[in-house]
C-alpha cells in the first residue's frame, strides 16, 4: 500500500447527512412523479441543439462560429454558387426619387430654422446625395449585366452578393432581381433596427452576428470586387480585400473601385506609394471604372488573362 505523502493534509471522513428522511424517497410515489415532471422539463434534458439558453452562452461563441461558418455554405453548394461578383457600397447613395424627396425634406427643416446651422448642413448633404444617385442605377445596371447571362442550373457563376442592406448594396440586389436571376444578401444583426433589402433571393438571404464570418463568405467564391462610394463600412471591406490580396492569401481577383473622381479624393493611393509604405506594384491591386460595362469588360478580361495564363 502506497505510503501518504507527509505533505498532503491527512484525509477527512465525509461527513453523514445530518438530516434523514423518516421514509424512504423513493416509495414515495407523488414525490417520484413530481421529480420525473422536473427531469423531464429541465433544461439539461433538452439535446444541445435545442437548448437556446446554452448556444448563446458567452463559452459557446466557438460553436456559434462555427454554426455561421457552415449554415451559409450548405446552402451556396445546395444552390450550385460556383462564383460571385461581390458589390460593396454606401446605404445612403438611393435612387434619386428618394434623395431628391430627402433634399425637399431638408430644405423644408432648414427653412423652419434659418439659424440652424446643422439644418443647413444637411440640405448640402443631401444634395450631394442627390448627385451621387447615379451610383445606384450604375450598380442596378451592372447587376444585370453579370447575372443575365452567367446562371443555369448545373452551375450559377459571377451571383452578385452584398451586404443586403440599403442603398448601393439594394441597387445590385435589385438588378439581379430585374432579369430574374438569384443574388445573395449577407446581413449583419447591428444594435439598430434593420432588415434586408427585398430584393434578395429568399434561400440565399443570411444574417450575421460575427463580421469576421460574413467577410469570410464574401471572400471565398469572389471572382471580382466592385466598389461603389461608401463610408467606413465600405472603406472597411475595400482595405481588407487590398490587404489579403497584397499579402497573398486570396485568389487573384479584378478589385474595381467605381468612380475615380470620388475615391481619388478619398484615398490618395499614389500618396502611400510615393511615401513608401507601400510599394509601386500595389498600385496595380485595383482598377477604376466609370460605367457599367467598363466594370464588366474589366471582369471578364481579367479572368480571360488569367485563364490563358494557366
Amino acid at each position: 500500500m502506497p505510503k501518504q505523502n507527509d505533505h498532503q493534509p491527512p484525509i477527512k471522513p465525509v461527513k453523514a447527512c445530518p438530516i434523514l428522511p423518516d421514509t424512504v424517497l423513493g416509495d414515495d410515489l407523488a414525490l417520484v412523479a413530481e421529480n420525473m415532471e422536473r427531469i423531464l422539463s429541465s433544461p439539461s434534458y433538452l439535446l444541445a441543439q435545442d437548448d437556446p439558453a446554452l448556444l448563446t452562452m458567452e463559452e459557446m461563441r466557438g460553436v456559434r462560429m462555427l454554426l455561421e461558418l457552415g449554415k451559409p455554405e450548405l446552402a451556396l453548394l445546395a444552390d450550385k454558387i460556383h462564383s460571385t461578383v461581390i458589390v460593396f457600397g454606401g446605404t445612403q447613395i438611393v435612387e434619386r426619387t428618394t434623395a431628391e424627396r430627402r433634399l425637399s425634406e431638408a430644405r423644408r427643416a432648414a427653412a423652419a430654422a434659418p439659424a440652424d446651422r446643422q439644418a443647413a448642413r444637411e440640405v448640402e448633404r443631401s444634395q450631394r446625395l442627390v448627385d451621387y444617385s447615379h451610383f445606384y442605377d450604375a450598380a442596378r445596371q451592372f447587376a444585370k449585366l453579370v447575372s443575365i447571362d452567367n446562371q443555369c442550373e448545373s452551375q450559377r457563376d459571377y451571383v452578385v452578393i452584398t451586404g443586403g442592406g440599403p442603398g448601393i448594396m439594394e441597387a445590385a440586389n435589385r438588378g439581379a432581381f430585374d432579369v430574374g436571376c438569384k443574388s445573395i444578401g449577407l446581413n449583419i444583426k447591428l444594435p439598430a433596427e434593420q432588415q434586408p433589402n427585398p430584393f434578395i433571393t429568399p434561400e440565399l438571404c443570411f444574417q450575421f452576428k460575427y463580421f469576421a464570418l460574413r467577410k469570410f463568405h464574401f471572400i471565398l467564391r469572389a471572382a471580382a470586387v466592385v466598389l461603389f462610394p461608401g463610408g467606413f463600412g465600405t472603406l472597411d471591406e475595400m482595405f481588407e480585400t487590398l490587404t489579403l490580396r497584397q499579402t497573398h492569401r486570396m485568389q487573384p481577383i479584378p478589385i474595381i473601385l467605381f468612380g475615380r473622381d470620388y475615391w481619388s479624393r478619398v484615398i490618395d493611393f499614389q500618396f502611400l506609394a510615393d511615401s513608401g509604405v507601400i510599394a509601386d506594384r500595389n498600385l496595380d491591386l485595383f482598377t477604376y471604372a466609370e460605367t457599367p460595362e467598363e466594370a464588366w469588360q474589366q471582369i471578364l478580361d481579367f479572368h480571360a488573362h488569367t485563364h490563358q495564363g494557366e
